[in-house]
This record gives C-alpha cells, structure tokens and sequence, in this order.
C-alpha cells in the first residue's frame, strides 16, 4: 500500500502510552477546558475551546503492560484530583518500614535513611490504579485506543532546514515473520496531531528517535538505567500485612554493582518480592535473574516465601540519572514526559507521582497555548514554557537534592554511600566540590573480558532452581502471561548479528544471553555458519522491559513494539 493510500486520522492532541504521565495528563487538560468552557458559558465572554484528544497504548487493554507493585507518593493524586484521589485503589497506606543490611545469611536492620521514609505513601498495584483512572479519562471525551503501538514519530522537515513533529504511525498488523503480508494484512495509520506528547515508559521508541532527529539529550549527563524485577507472591495468612514496606542493600549484589532488594506488603495475604539492578555494572558476567533468585534464597526471604506460590513474574527498566540526564523534553509539536523524559526519583525509587505531575505540567503548558491562540499556537516557542514549568515545580524541588545520586555510586557502593551522606550535608553536591557530577551511559561501563581489567572478572555460579521458590526464566515468562503473535517480525531489531558471534563472543561473552531477564536471546550452534555459531532470537518471550536495547555494550540492539497487544499481560497483577 502507498503512503497516499494510507489512512490518517486528524486529531488535536495525541498522549502516546497511557501509563500514570499520559492518563494524569489527559485527565487534567480535559478538566483544563471543561473548566474553562464553563466560564465561558457563565460569564458569556470568551470562546470556547474543543479539542479532538486521544490516548494511545500498545497493550491489548489498559494496565497490561503496567508492571505491578509500588510505594506512590499520593501528591500528584491529590492535585489531580483534591475530590477523590482517596476514592483510587490503593492497596494500603504504608504501615510498617524497614531498612536492612543483607550479608550472605544474615538480616541486619539499619536505621532507615530519610530518604527513603515512606509515611504518609500508598502501596499500590500500578495496574489497578491505572484501570481506575482510564475511565475518568474517557469521561472527558477523551479516547482511548488499546492494541496501538506507536512505531514511528513522523517529522516534518521545511525547506531551510527546521523539523516539526506532525504526528506518529501506529504499528502494521497482519505481517509475517518476513514481513511479507498475510491475508489479514492491516497497514497502520498516520494520526496527525498539532501535539504529541510522548508518555511511553523508559526508553521509549519515538522518544528515542526524536532524541537523534532533534539532539535532545545533547547537553545533559546520559540517561543510566536499572532493572527491576518482580514476582507477586500468596503467602500464609498473617505473614505479611498489607502496608509493610522493606527495602534492603548487600547481597547479592555486594559491593560492586548497585541495586537493592524489596518487599511490599498487598491485600489478600500477597506480597512483592523484586531486585533492582543497575545497568552500569562493569561485569559482563552479571545476570540480573539469577541475583533475584538468590536474593529469594536469602533466609529473611526464603521465611518470608515459604510454603506460599508464586503467581506473576515482570521486568521493566527504571530511569535513574537524576535531574542532569533529564533531555530537553520539549520541541516543534511534541511533549516528552513520565519515564520516557527521565522524571524519577532515583534516590527515593519513585516516579509515579513526578510522572504525573509532569503530565499535568504538559497539560497546562498546551491549555495556556491553545487559549491564547488555537492549536496553531501550539510552536515551539509556547511548547518551551514545558520546561519552565518543571523548573519551577515541586519537580525540581524534589530531584535537586538527589541530583548526584546514581552519579556517586560509580565507585563502588561504599564511596556511594559516603557520597551520599556528605551529599545530604552539602544538598546534593557530592563530595561537596562540584555541583555536577559527570557519567558515563551503563553500557560504556562493560569491561571488556580482553582487557586487563576484564580478564580479572569472573561469574558467580548460578544459584538453584528448584521450581518452587527460585524459576528459570522461561518459567518467569509463563507467569508474565507474555504473548506475541508468532508469525510477525521480529521486534528486536540486531543490526549486525556477525558481530555477536565473532566480536562480542570474544570480548563480552555474549552478555545479551544474561542481562535480558526473559531468555530472548541466546547462542546456538550452527555448522552452516563460519563460526559454528549463531544469535537466536525468541521475540516471542520478551516481556518489553527494554534492557536490551539498553545494556548492550555495543549499542546495535534496537526495540521496536510488535504488533499490538503482544507482550506482556500484568492485568491481573
């Protein structure tokens, strides 16, 4: 089909990913103008403003792809919405806190550092939430189309040169796994839109293409991730109280890496069990799973889990480079916000609330613009008023002081914690000297196991798997309820798959086969192929937490969505 053929839907304002930043923002413009359009019927001045909205999201209904379990800060609900935000699905205020120390069969408790107190804060299934939000949204006249996965940001460029967004192409459906086109064969739409405001999670794909299209990033420290993973557990009754909070540093990640464990305390006898693990480790033998299961074969955990079952299992990247890698989240027709703009507490783990507030920044910044001149009013110049909202709001107040954070543990843990205790004293600066602290992207930090310092580096022998308390990761994938079409094209795009069996076999070991949490990646043998090797990809087991695209050291790994709805269903969790 030609690009003429292709069908196009005119609308106004386009949220893509209806996660808490897309869904606040969209309910808070909504509001914006019914607000607005009631003045202007009371007082008889003024126009009235209507708008054409939509919400796109790439799961097969809303809350799929929100992986479960967090402690949310409630602020942004209560501005979002002062009338009912205590009416939203929490699953309990937080009861009961604790901060331990792990060595190897040991749980020391600590005091817990004030930033990471959680009174006054909610555990909560973002999914839920999430669910509970999506039908205010809609009551706004605002639509919401699932099983949409935005592929491509379309960028108008003029004659002398300057770049525009003018919307975004959703995925094509009905292709097969050469991309050739079955009987069922649906191109996908250009949905033009005066404003695209991109709330797709980390990493997101057309944040990432605007990124190199408009050199977002250019002047800010590289965005560094982590990766969190989660399974939710039934345990015995009366074992965990919904509310109980427990954050935890040591094993199994030692002094070397950063992360740490937690566990939250749900309804209904449940609790989640995760591991966060940042993506700047410099052994490429590190496998993020396998230290979740050994950090569920620590005794305090293995109490805490015993004779209870396992029911989900979910991965997902987590921004965490602090204030001086947010990019610049704003230009010609589009809006950068939530994950995909770098807005999380990395010092605290949150970010539902700053996401949401960063929602409802982008929602002011189009309301004042579209009142002042109509949805042509919506240039870059009025667009850039984004960022001075965020400098100016509780945002910044709130990341300033953490603004070094992940930056001080590139050391090492210990120099970290030092770091940060004398960052508490000084408000953020570090060692006290420097106001900024420079970084490097994770995957530049991968040593090479050819290099002096690499060949020194050695893995850890993988820890049990019994099927009981610790699980394989197709074990995992299954209770994710991840599915794909299988006959599609592949979505894990490797530019150059030579060079994972050659080059990257020689330097790293072929990391791919460790960091991705879901067996997506693996090397098998292959006589045809010079090197007796060749890179395997199973799509179908990916439960889109991105780190692939993100941790591979040679940076040739590109995520694209798959056809819509695949993925991971975390509905139920």
């Amino acid at each position: 089909m030609s690009e003429e053929e292709r069908e196009v839907l005119e609308l106004d304002i386009l949220f893509v990913g209806a996660g808490p930043a897309s869904l606040a923002g969209a309910y808070h413009l909504g509001k914006l103008i019914e607000r607005h359009n009631e003045e202007v019927e009371n007082s008889g001045s003024g126009e009235p403003i209507e708008l054409a909205m939509a919400v796109l999201e790439k799961g097969q209904e809303i809350g799929s792809h929100a992986l479960s379990g967090a402690v949310v800060d409630p602020r942004a609900f209560k501005e979002l919405m002062p009338d009912e935000w205590q009416d939203a699905p929490f699953e309990s205020a937080v009861t009961e806190e604790k901060f331990f120390y792990f060595s190897e069969k040991k749980a020391r408790s600590l005091p817990i550092p004030p930033p990471m107190k959680n009174r006054g804060k909610y555990v909560a299934s973002l999914g839920k939430l999430m669910k509970w939000l999506a039908p205010k949204v809609e009551e706004m006249e605002i639509d919401i189309f699932c099983e949409f996965p935005a592929s491509l940001a379309l960028v108008e460029e003029s004659a002398n040169g300057t770049k525009k967004v003018i919307g975004v192409r959703t995925g094509d459906r009905g292709l097969d796994h050469d991309g050739k086109p079955k009987s069922n064969y649906e191109p996908g739409v250009d949905i033009h839109a005066h404003c695209v405001v991109l709330g797709e999670g980390p990493r997101g794909t057309l944040a990432k293409q605007l990124d190199e299209s408009f050199g977002l990033s250019e002047s800010c420290n590289p965005q560094v991730y982590a990766i969190g993973i989660k399974e939710i557990w039934e345990v015995p009754e009366g074992r965990i109280q919904p509310g109980f909070v427990a954050h935890t540093m040591g094993e199994p990640l030692g002094w070397d890496v950063f992360g740490g464990g937690f566990v939250y305390g749900m309804q209904d006898n449940r609790a989640i069990v995760g591991l966060v693990v940042g993506l700047d480790y410099e052994n490429p033998h590190l496998d993020p799973h396998a230290e979740f299961n050994r950090f569920k074969q620590h005794p305090w955990v293995r109490d805490l889990l015993r004779d209870g079952k396992m029911e989900f299992y979910g991965a997902k990247a987590v921004p965490e480079g602090g204030w001086f890698s947010i990019p610049r989240n704003h230009g010609d027709g589009f809006l950068v916000i939530g994950d995909s703009g770098g807005f999380l507490n990395n010092q605290k783990l949150k970010g539902v609330h700053l996401g949401m507030k960063s929602g409802m920044l982008a929602a002011e910044t189009i309301f004042e613009a579209v009142k002042e001149g109509g949805v042509e009013a919506l240039d870059e110049s009025r667009l850039a008023r984004f960022q001075q909202k965020v400098e100016q709001s509780w945002i910044r107040t709130e990341m300033w002081p953490s603004r070094n954070f992940h930056q001080a543990f590139e050391k090492g843990n210990l120099g970290g914690m030092l770091q940060t205790a004398l960052g508490m004293v000084t408000g953020g600066r570090g060692w006290g000297l420097f106001d900024k602290l420079e970084a490097e992207a994770g995957h530049e930090r991968m040593k090479k196991l050819t290099s002096p310092e690499g060949s020194q580096l050695r893995p850890r022998p993988s820890p049990e798997v019994d099927g009981v308390l610790t699980f394989d990761r197709l074990a995992d994938v299954y209770n994710s309820g991840t599915s794909h079409e299988e006959d599609q094209p592949v979505h894990l795009l490797v530019h150059d798959p030579e060079h994972c069996v050659t080059v990257c076999a020689q330097e790293f070991q072929n990391p791919c086969e460790r960091f991705c949490p879901a067996a997506v990646y693996e090397i098998v043998d292959d006589a045809e192929h010079s090197s007796g090797k060749r890179l395997q990809i199973n799509a179908s087991n990916c439960v889109h937490c991105k780190t692939c695209d993100i941790a591979d050291p040679y940076q040739i790994i590109t995520w694209v969505p798959p056809e819509g709805g695949g993925g991971p269903n975390y509905s139920k969790m």
